[in-house]
């Protein structure tokens, strides 16, 4: 690893947004590929974030501010690889479900996936279930991410998963869901494709489904 993919490396993992921004411009002045930096740099590191905070030595508060170094590297860095015609890992439609206001666990997802290279589509709190199915529609969307905070709003999953099999695009996405009152009997019961328990989890599911 060249200095500069170690420095931005770092930057990611030490949660320092404004090095990772200046790195990330100097690297492209200097020629390096926007791929590189991608593949290289921001992906290990936030996987390393990710085993830490699975290991229980991060937490969300470190977790968001390393993905908010990734995310500025990103907005640079993401105009550059659509040029080139990089693809992304996958395309993930995100969003918590009707009647729910609690996003930030599902915006570290969000963070995290970008940060693994996937493209995120991320629609917010209270999203309905029509919603869902108009991004997967206009992104063609291969993935689909749906948490649910209250046990009165996690009944509004499976609304989700029935208006895209009534829309005809239910085979085209692999389902995720998380959230504190759901479970892996919970997914299977409604029909999704998986369940995560938290965010690092999350990016590993999706990462599989993308294979």
């Amino acid at each position: 690893m060249s200095d500069l993919l170690d420095d931005l490396y770092q930057a990611v993992y030490e949660m320092d947004e404004d090095s990772a921004v200046d790195l990330t411009n100097e690297a492209l002045d200097e020629g390096m590929d926007p791929e590189v930096l991608l593949n290289d740099a921001l992906i290990p590191a936030m996987d390393e974030v990710g085993k830490l905070y699975e290991d229980g030595e991060r937490y969300v508060p470190e977790m968001l501010l390393s993905a908010e170094a990734m995310k500025g590297s990103m907005k640079i860095l993401r105009p550059l690889l659509a040029e080139s015609g990089v693809e992304p890992t996958g395309v993930v439609v995100l969003g918590t479900v009707e009647g729910d206001l609690h996003d930030i666990g599902m915006n570290l997802v969000g963070m995290m996936l970008e940060g693994g290279g996937f493209e995120v589509i991320n629609l917010g709190p209270e999203t309905p279930a029509e919603k869902f199915v108009e991004a997967v529609k206009e992104n063609d969307a291969n993935l689909l991410g749906m948490s649910a905070l209250l046990t009165t709003t996690m009944t509004h999953m499976p609304e989700v998963i029935e208006a895209l099999e009534e829309e005809g695009v239910r085979d085209q996405v692999e389902v995720a869901i998380g959230g504190a009152p759901v479970s892996q009997d919970f997914a299977d019961e409604i029909g999704a494709d998986g369940y995560a328990a938290d965010a690092a989890s999350a990016t590993d599911l999706f990462k599989k489904f993308a294979e």
